[in-house]
């Protein structure tokens, strides 16, 4: 990466609201997911790269919710939790047994976050 691009990526960063850099980083799991999908039959589709990262990313959101030091509602906080339990498990299985309607799934959910984080319908 060039020097300016990394300059912009840090300016960005450091300018981004919390929830501007949280759908960020759901589109960037959702894009990683489109990809690997689109590729799914290649020997190295990324698939595996992809559904760790979603993985970790929601981990880290379930975690979040589950803290008492969140100040969020406690009904948002569990509808957080529920859906992440819900892309987790999702997430693993999925590494077993890719399924192309499955990951579709989780593309849209992390899209329909980021949007609602960002303020786009």
């Amino acid at each position: 990466m060039s020097y300016a691009a990394q300059a912009y990526a840090r300016t960005a960063q450091q300018t981004s609201s919390p929830r501007e850099t949280e759908a960020q980083a759901l589109l960037k799991a959702a894009r990683m997911l489109q990809d690997a999908m689109a590729r799914l039959d290649e020997i190295d589709s990324g698939i595996q790269r992809a559904l760790m990262f979603n993985r970790k990313l929601w981990s880290i959101f379930v975690g979040d919710a589950m803290d008492d030091r969140n100040p969020e509602k406690i009904e948002t906080r569990q509808n957080v939790a529920n859906l992440g339990i819900f892309v987790l498990s999702q997430s693993a299985a999925l590494q077993l047994k890719p399924e192309r309607d499955k990951i579709q799934a989780l593309i849209d959910i992390n899209m329909q976050i980021a949007a609602g984080l960002s303020g786009r319908p």
